[in-house]
């Protein structure tokens, strides 16, 4: 199976880099807004462009500032970005025109060994003509010319990449036998509030400074998804996506666009997860936030496993643990004995046991229940505590089914089961999860009456 070549996009702040991004992935994946350093950290994706197939990267706007700064991480990140990738595409406003920035830049790409396509941006009509003419001092050759806004110029960025994309695509085959042996991946998302650790848990996995992190807070805005493949000591690697997104706040003091933004991001990777990690900050313990986030995973149908993070320097350690234990039971009522781990993303401890844990989940998750296995269960749920009869007229519950997994949903067919008390339907729902292995997964459970043929 061919590798997919890679093409890392990068300029500096606000020339369209994100928004190119989407147009290639045909997704806004990418956060967008007019104001400049909206992207931080590197996204990718998969584009095709007009039948030509290659993974994308969207990059921070290049900027000069110190290593130590954020902006200066964030220039890391792109110079990382650009190492690794086989074509760069170096994007530049035509309507501003080349600014000493973008010269500082096509030093830096002169001298690396990635080959470069450059491209005028924001090419449409005659107002960036002036700009088109002054990047041929950048020492790239003509640029190709085109409105990544609009859609204009992609027949001639397709002919820019074709023999660079086809050249490296030929050179690259990978073995597929790892595609063979490995399950599908575990799509695990990082979520929790700002600065509980999520990306310096998430760059202690895959070994490497891959997201951006500091001290500020809230430094992640995008949802970005990485390809992992975790190897446990002993066991056989098998594949994660990870997905780490931006601290969630209480909605009340979400005021700013971009972060709000950021927010519905990071909801949507949720949407698209199968495991979600609540990342909680030891030093702080459980918040009312926590559990907000938590219980919207829930609504969501995913599978959740809480996780204290900065383990390595909590204090009143077992306490803590218990008191964040209880605090879960009575603060998440709809789902009883949901895991909790602790890890370090400082250290990497508790990593392998997290993983497994989430692996383990996702199995509840998408278990599905042999016929015989579940009318034996509903046999004796029913026979154990009997449903009860409002106005003296019993409740007949005559069979269950599961109709689906992931999450694991199940309807129960009967007369009068309108008027089944919620507290027995937590009832059912809770002897599901015991008996059938379910743990603390979401359970979903709907009852259905069948119909009357004298009813009008």
């Amino acid at each position: 199976m061919s590798r997919l070549p890679t093409v890392a996009i990068v300029g500096r702040p606000n020339v369209g880099k994100s928004t190119l991004f989407n147009r290639l992935v045909g997704k806004k994946l990418a956060l967008v807004d007019d104001r400049p350093g909206v992207t931080r950290d590197r996204r990718e994706g998969d584009a095709s462009l007009i039948g030509l197939d290659f993974r994308v990267i969207d990059t921070a706007g290049y900027e000069d500032h110190d290593a130590q700064s954020l902006p200066g991480r964030m220039r890391m990140q792109t110079e990382a970005a650009v190492a690794q990738a086989d074509v760069a595409l170096f994007l530049v406003d035509s309507r501003a025109g080349i600014v000493p920035l973008d010269e500082e830049i096509a030093r830096w790409l002169r001298a690396s060994t990635t080959p470069v396509v450059l491209v005028a941006n924001k090419a449409e009509g005659r107002s960036g003509d002036q700009g088109i003419l002054e990047s041929l001092s950048l020492g790239f050759g003509d640029p190709v010319q085109m409105s990544a806004e609009h859609g204009e110029g992609v027949g001639d960025l397709f002919e820019a990449l074709l023999p660079l994309l086809d050249k490296i695509e030929a050179e690259n085959v990978d073995d597929d036998e790892d595609d063979d042996r490995l399950d599908g991946p575990l799509k695990l998302a990082i979520v929790g509030r700002p600065n509980a650790g999520k990306s310096t848990l998430v760059n202690r996995m895959l070994g490497e400074d891959r997201m951006i992190t500091g001290p500020e807070a809230g430094i992640t805005r995008d949802s970005i998804a990485i390809d992992w493949l975790w190897e446990p000591a002993g066991g056989e690697p098998r594949q994660v996506r990870l997905i780490d997104t931006a601290g969630m706040r209480k909605r009340a003091k979400v005021q700013d666009k971009l972060e709000k933004l950021s927010v519905a991001d990071a909801l949507h990777a949720v949407d698209f997860a199968e495991v979600v990690v609540l990342l909680l900050d030891a030093t702080l313990g459980l918040e009312a936030q926590d559990l907000r986030i938590a219980d919207r995973v829930l609504e969501e149908g995913r599978a959740i496993v809480i996780a204290l993070n900065k383990w390595d320097v909590a204090e009143n350690a077992s306490s803590l643990f218990n008191g964040v234990k209880r605090a879960l039971e009575d603060g998440l009522s709809q789902v009883k004995g949901v895991t909790v781990m602790t890890v370090s993303g400082a250290t990497g401890k508790g990593i392998d046991q997290l993983i497994q844990a989430a692996f383990d989940t996702r199995e509840a998750w998408s278990k599905r229940v042999g016929t015989g296995e579940l009318n034996r269960w509903f046999e004796r749920a029913i026979k154990a505590n009997p449903p009860p009869a409002p106005g003296g007229k019993r409740i007949k519950m005559r069979y269950v089914t599961q109709v689906k997994t992931r999450p694991p949903s199940f309807v129960i067919f009967g007369t009068r089961v309108d008027q089944l008390p919620a507290s027995y339907e937590r009832y059912l729902v809770n002897s599901m999860r015991k008996e059938l292995g379910f743990g603390a997964v979401p359970v979903r459970l709907s009852l259905r009456a069948p119909k009357n043929p004298f009813d009008p």
